[in-house]
């Protein structure tokens, strides 16, 4: 029997064919032929996948929601599949060069599926990155985690685009900023943001920070503003908050400083999740609390392992405080 010529197919026929295949060999066909990007297939049939670009590596990596469908596609001639990698499904294309190869590889993909981006620490490339990503943005694309550095006013640029584009950035990861006098305004935020090195996050970008989830490592926060800081702690529902690195709360190491405002932050964080506060709380960790006073230590060691019941006695939180850290989980009854 001669082979059946797909797509020759009528349209509505070829579009039920479509969606029957798996995510791989839809990708695989439609890099061989330039008519399966003009089906228009409804999004409300196309399968969600997590497109991970890596930069470095000069490859787009495409992940089913379950990871049970892996494939890879370089984008450079000079690429190809390592040893060490574990992805044994992929294919090699060739472009005039490496920004024309990606985007139009991500553009075939957007077409496909429904799309969320992530990218990593290793991806960042200046040249190429920010015309991806700002076309990515425009496009309305959803990224499950975005990675950018400040070296350039451009890169200022990036992040103001991406702070004008709200909800579509759900873990946003800053890491060097090197910007003379940055002080960016951010019109929305992401639900979840890590900035490597912080100095220039203020109190007030905090205070006015809505993310479930904050890491802020090598913070220049001084210690007359941990006042306020415990103060908002207590008056948001914050998921996870982390002070890395240079943040160093001495007002609680003191030795001249008594036993009760040194434990301020641990006892009214307890008390008011007990009392019923806190009521998204699922974890909260703060990190180097640099304890060196060796009864301050004591005392939070004494604290490991305790179990508190809220008093509806719906929730547990349970408190870690190895490794010159402060972290409670809570779990429902």
């Amino acid at each position: 029997m001669p082979p059946l010529p797909l797509l020759r197919l009528p349209q509505l026929i070829l579009r039920e064919v479509f969606k029957s295949l798996s995510i791989i060999e839809k990708i695989k066909l439609s890099l061989c032929s330039k008519k399966m990007s003009r089906i228009n297939i409804s999004r409300l049939h196309s399968q969600k996948v997590i497109v991970v670009l890596d930069i470095l590596k000069q490859s787009i990596r495409v992940l089913s929601e379950n990871n049970k469908d892996i494939f890879e596609i370089f984008t450079y001639p000079d690429s190809g599949i390592g040893q060490n990698s574990n992805i044994s499904r992929g294919v090699q294309m060739f472009s005039k060069n490496h920004q024309e190869g990606f985007l139009s590889v991500t553009r075939n993909l957007l077409k496909m599926f429904r799309c969320k981006v992530t990218t990593n620490i290793s991806c960042y490339n200046g040249d190429l990155y920010q015309p991806m990503v700002s076309m990515l943005l425009n496009l309305q694309v959803e990224f499950k985690k975005l990675t950018i550095s400040l070296k350039r006013s451009e890169d200022e640029l990036l992040l103001n685009h991406i702070s004008n584009k709200p909800g579509l950035v759900e873990d946003l990861r800053i890491l060097l900023s090197w910007l003379p006098g940055f002080r960016p305004v951010f019109t929305s935020w992401p639900k979840k943001i890590t900035i490597m090195n912080s100095a220039w996050f203020t109190l007030e970008h905090l205070l006015a920070c809505p993310c479930t989830t904050i890491r802020l490592c090598q913070s220049y926060l001084r210690n007359k503003d941990l006042n306020e800081i415990l103060g908002w702690c207590i008056s948001t529902n914050q998921l996870y908050f982390s002070l890395c690195e240079q943040l160093a709360f001495k007002k609680f190491h003191d030795e001249n400083c008594p036993k009760k405002e040194r434990n301020l932050c641990t006892s009214l964080i307890l008390r008011k999740w007990k009392a019923g506060g806190f009521q998204n709380l699922e974890y909260l960790r703060v990190d180097k609390y640099s304890i060196k006073n060796s009864k301050t230590r004591s005392n939070l060691l004494a604290l490991r392992g305790i179990v508190i019941q809220s008093d509806d006695r719906r929730k547990k939180a349970t408190i870690d405080t190895r490794c010159e850290r402060i972290e409670i989980s809570v779990t429902p009854f």
